[in-house]
């Protein structure tokens, strides 16, 4: 079928893929419909069920540039800052309506810095990659397909580059060029949702010398591709799922982006869908362009689970009965000043975005960067605060089992009970979802995820203009003419003339 899905035609395209993936040792046969997996894909539906929603279309959808036709906006190449802006509010406004990480927006990113770089590397080397790309993103928009984005290669030994390890496969390369194609061979780990989408785009890691050519590769193919593998990752608390749904916090939609590992075991992709080949020169741009994106997004989808979790916080004060507590005010206003801190971040970035050669627009690199070194660090401190909101039974509250037990039920009602016109199992489940967010994987991919903080430090460093800074401190202290003031008061000062 044509055209944007909605979320059950979504979770019912799933079904007709067959991807090899492995969990704790076993197969599972459909991620849509097993209970490991399930949650991540009802996370991700609603990125199709919200855009089929009048309220939110204007910022869940937008207009293709390439055909004119209505797209899920998570397809769409961004045309104006307008478009940036929209985009992070799309990634807030889903936040909030899953708590979690609804997973696409890695495989938009990828879409949005190949259409740069593609075009980039066809003004300097006379190849056809960007008309390619262009037809490729043409079929994902017509299709409303959900792509990951697979960056991260599995790296090996880090003080050597790709051509000098001991293993040559632990970046992803080029290891056959046939008339008709290329055969790829290695590993990309820390997949968000790879393993419930339909395409996996694959994007070098790193910037590449000529030696790494092999390994500066760029290209799309279908999740169930032959020679496809992916092993999903353990989460914290992931078993629970299996247990009931209070346990969870969060068991509609889990936690994270249910991240794998996807192994190319000398996987063919046709040239029709090779956007980079061999061009280790525009390996970094493309890097740093897709880091840009990813980077903008974590103000958006950070902060709209943040709004969760200040919400549980505010909700289970009320249970606890210490709602107007100075102490309990002041926590819960320093975890929404820290949040809006890092959205003013993203609309930033966004509002201070550029038009590219291609046409399409990107964010401020030096705010995408600060945007996500600020989710590197605040997130850590508005748990904290709702930890402490919360109280000591966010690590010692008895298993749902032991809730569920005839035995044992009556015990827990009556001794977990706070106030006595909430039910106990409201209370208990506004604690587990406290858990989830606050101790749960949230954490370590708000620091990981996008790249760790000194990769955000490097492009800060490149991008802070310091020399600029150091002139501007000069002139202020009157080490160096002012030439604005003189300007302004008509004169020069001696043996000015000619200084620039």
């Amino acid at each position: 079928m044509e055209g944007m899905m909605n979320g059950k035609e979504y979770i019912e395209s799933l079904r007709k893929l067959k991807p090899k993936v492995y969990f704790m040792g076993r197969k599972i046969d459909s991620v849509a419909d097993d209970p490991i997996t399930a949650p991540h894909v009802n996370a991700a539906a609603m990125t199709y069920e919200l855009a089929n929603d009048p309220r939110y279309e204007d910022v869940m959808t937008a207009t293709s540039h390439l055909t004119g036709e209505k797209i899920n906006r998570f397809t769409h190449i961004h045309q104006s800052t307008e478009d940036l802006v929209k985009k992070v509010r799309m990634m807030r406004l889903l936040g909030r309506k899953t708590g979690s990480c609804f997973q696409r927006c890695v495989g938009l990113d990828a879409l949005c810095a190949l259409y740069i770089t593609t075009y980039d590397v066809d003004r300097k080397y006379g190849t056809d990659y960007h008309e390619r790309f262009k037809d490729y993103l043409i079929h994902v928009q017509k299709n409303d397909l959900m792509a990951a984005g697979a960056m991260t290669d599995v790296k090996g030994d880090r003080s050597l580059r790709p051509h000098q390890q001991a293993d040559p496969d632990v970046y992803v390369r080029v290891v056959e060029r046939r008339e008709d194609g290329i055969v790829v061979r290695g590993a990309k780990a820390h997949i968000t949702g790879a393993v419930n989408s339909h395409e996996i785009i694959a994007l070098p890691t790193r910037a590449m010398g000529e030696e790494d050519k092999d390994y500066a590769v760029a290209f799309a193919v279908p999740v169930d591709a032959e020679g496809v593998v992916m092993i999903f990752g353990r989460q914290t608390n992931d078993v629970r799922r299996l247990d009931g749904d209070i346990d969870c916090g969060n068991a509609k939609y889990a936690t994270v982006g249910g991240e794998a590992l996807i192994i190319f075991n000398d996987v063919f992709v046709p040239w029709e869908r090779v956007f980079m080949c061999g061009e280790y020169d525009f390996a970094s741009e493309l890097v740093e362009t897709f880091a840009t994106y990813h980077r903008q997004n974590y103000g958006g989808c950070k902060v709209g689970v943040a709004d969760v979790l200040i919400g549980a916080s505010a909700a289970i004060a009320e249970y606890n009965g210490v709602e107007r507590a100075s102490h309990i005010v002041d926590k819960l206003t320093e975890m929404v000043h820290l949040a809006e801190t890092c959205w003013c971040c993203s609309l930033a970035c966004s509002y201070e975005g550029f038009k590219t050669p291609s046409g399409a627009y990107m964010p401020n690199l030096l705010l995408a960067n600060v945007t996500k070194l600020n989710i590197t660090r605040f997130p850590y401190e508005w748990s904290r605060l709702a930890q402490d909101i919360v109280g000591g039974l966010v690590a010692t509250t008895p298993s749902e089992l032991d809730y569920k037990n005839p035995e044992t039920r009556d015990l827990i009602e009556k001794y977990l009970k706070g106030k006595a016109d909430v039910p106990t199992e409201h209370r208990v489940r506004m604690i587990r979802l406290i858990e989830n967010l606050s101790i749960g994987a949230e954490l370590p991919e708000s620091m990981h995820g996008a790249g760790s903080p000194a990769a955000q430090k490097i492009m800060i460093a490149r991008r802070a203009n310091i020399d600029v800074k150091k002139e501007e401190a000069k002139r202020v202290a009157g080490i160096l003419p002012d030439e604005d003031y003189l300007r302004v008061r008509g004169f020069k000062r001696e043996g000015d003339e000619g200084r620039s």
